[in-house]
């Protein structure tokens, strides 16, 4: 079996701050392998392995902070970004929802136009019926007086 010998590999430390997370070197010699894959198959969910070079070794608290600070100014980048598309999408829905309304307005105007035209149609239709039957009305009216003044005394022979 082949041995592995001063494995580098980063663990979570708190000890100089404890809301500050930090990271310390390990150089454990691991004797074998299998130990080796062992010790991994173990620390997967809590410690993540990585090798590390000499120069992040020695890196300054300044370039950590820098480091830092660039993460976070990606991460600002980024859902800026992504509040622009969202407040674009937001544009667009609310332009379309705006659109079907006017489409709305538009058909409804429409539709109250023909209405009102069908109404005033009905209201013209009846006008000229009640004109008709009053019409029809004094007709009657006029042929029975004839009728009372032809036969005065005389019953009409359709009453009884």
């Amino acid at each position: 079996m082949q041995e592995l010998h001063d494995y580098h590999y980063l663990i979570p430390s708190t000890q100089n701050n404890p809301n500050t997370p930090q990271l310390v070197m390990n150089l454990n010699n691991i004797s074998t392998a299998t130990e080796l894959d062992d010790f991994n198959s173990f620390s997967n969910g809590f410690y993540q392995l990585q090798e590390l070079n000499m120069q992040s070794i020695y890196s300054t608290s300044d370039e950590a902070d820098e480091q830092q600070l660039s993460l976070i100014n990606e991460r600002k980048r980024r859902r800026m970004i992504s509040n622009r598309e969202s407040a674009r999408r937001s544009r667009m829905r609310k332009q379309k929802h705006l659109d079907e309304l006017w489409s709305m307005v538009f058909w409804l105007r429409n539709e109250n136009q023909q209405l009102m035209n069908r109404l005033n149609n009905f209201s013209e239709t009846h006008d000229q019926a009640v004109r008709e039957n009053a019409k029809l009305k004094e007709e009657v009216s006029g042929l029975r007086k004839m009728v009372t003044a032809t036969y005065p005394t005389e019953k009409h022979p359709n009453r009884s």
